[in-house]
Parts: C-alpha cells; structure tokens; sequence
C-alpha cells in the first residue's frame, strides 16, 4: 500500500512539474473560442479559398473532393476557375502541390492531412476549432528556429507562419506569475512589429472563416444531419403525444 502512494504522489509530481515547465515555456495557453459559423456560406467560400491558396500547398484534404464544394454555395464552374489547379478535374480529391519527400527535407517531416484535422484536435481546452482558432493567431518570430516562426499553441512548431503577410509580425509580451510553488509566464498582450495587409479585425476575421471550413470539411453532413435530427425529435414528439392520447381514449370505460 505504501509503495502504491508513493508511486501515485511520484506521478502526481512529475505532472505537476511537466504543467509548469510547460507554462513556463509560454505552452498551454487557454484556447480563444472560434466563431463557430458553419452555415455561414459567405465564410465557407472565404474560408475555402484561404485553404486552397495558403494550406494545400503543403497540405492535403485527401478525404475531400473539390466537387463537394456545391454544397457550400459553389458552383462546378466557379470551383474550376478559382479554386483548381490547372492539372486537376473538379471530382477529384484535394491533393497537395508539394513533393512528400521534399517536404520530409524540408520540415523534417510529411505535413499531415487536414481533412479531419478539426475534429482531431478537440482536447481539455475546448473544440478542435478553437484549438485551430488560437494556433492560426498566436505565431511569433524566433530566430533560433529553423523556419523563423514560434508558436504558443504549439511550441517549437516545424511549420512556418504562411499567413505572416495577411497578419504581419507580432511579439508576444509575457508576465511572470508564481502559481502552485511555480513562477510561469502568462501572455500579458500582443506587440506588433511590422504590420500586414489587413487590420488585426480583419485577420481574425479570415482566420474565422478559414476554421469554419475546416470545421465543416471534417464532417459536410453535419448540418443536415442536424436539421434532420430535430424534425425527428419533433415527429417523435408528437407521434408520442398521438400515443398517449389514444391510450387514454382507449381505456377510458376500463377500470
């Protein structure tokens, strides 16, 4: 029994140690809440041209083929003219532009698919969204990586910031604060260095939209599934009072 507590309080501290150093380390930040907007057409077409212009360069959506693009208000012939490669058909999937295994050199490793990347990265602080929501609007530049690009959602991330020019450089501007025997760094505000071709509104606001896509491409079925959903519950609802009823009536002279 002794040797069960001390190998219980053991764990409990190595978490313990883990969670600071980590926040220390700028990580786990609280996630903002994404906008969430899903049947928002508008945004699903914005959003849609953000991936396919600056994400599937170097990633793929290989479960996501670009003629199911018409259920979020696009037509065949705008989805050839604005959002295809020259080398690829409307009913084929969304592959990506780079060469696996010069992005292997490059990153160090192949980016992954991001076909259900929202619905993958759901965790303790909030929605696969959110989590996307925040990691789109908290890169930073640090000069010792590699790519030139930090991250606070995901520390020492191998991706480079490829919205910079939309958002510009920013820096962040920590506090230190002593919590539970441990002094972290808490994000205090954001500095900006240079500016970027939109206003901070407008980049959270494509960021926005880019998510909403991403949200609605790991499952295009959801809406619908959802609107079915309640006219059942309805159905059902009413069938059971219809049931109820007529049982009454039924047994109304039985006693």
């Amino acid at each position: 029994m002794k040797n069960i507590k001390k190998l219980a309080f053991g764990l409990i501290l190595v978490l313990g140690l883990a969670t600071g150093a980590q926040a220390a380390s700028g990580g786990g930040i609280a996630w903002d809440k994404a906008p969430g907007k899903t049947t928002d057409l508008a945004s699903l077409q914005n959003g849609a041209k953000i991936f396919v212009n600056y994400c599937l360069n170097c990633h793929s959506a290989a479960f996501m083929r670009y003629n199911r693009l018409t259920d979020i208000g696009l037509t065949e012939k705008q989805i050839k003219d604005n959002l295809l490669f020259t080398t690829d058909k409307v009913g084929e999937t969304m592959k990506a532009a780079i060469d696996p295994k010069q992005a292997k050199e490059w990153f160090g490793a192949n980016p992954p698919d991001l076909t259900l990347i929202a619905r993958s990265r759901a965790g303790s602080g909030g929605s696969g969204a959110d989590y996307l929501y925040t990691y789109m609007r908290t890169f930073y530049r640090d000069d010792s990586k590699t790519t030139g690009w930090n991250n606070l959602a995901f520390p020492n991330i191998a991706m480079p910031h490829v919205l910079w020019e939309l958002q510009g450089e920013r820096q962040p501007v920590f506090e230190e604060k002593e919590e539970h025997g441990h002094v972290v760094k808490v994000l205090k505000k954001w500095e900006q260095i240079t500016p970027g071709t939109m206003t901070p509104l407008q980049y959270d606001q494509a960021v926005g939209d880019l998510v909403n896509y991403l949200q609605w491409m790991g499952e295009p079925a959801q809406n619908t599934r959802v609107r079915v959903g309640v006219w059942v519950l309805l159905f059902l609802g009413l069938l059971s009072f219809l049931t109820w009823r007529l049982n009454a009536a039924y047994w109304k002279d039985i006693k």
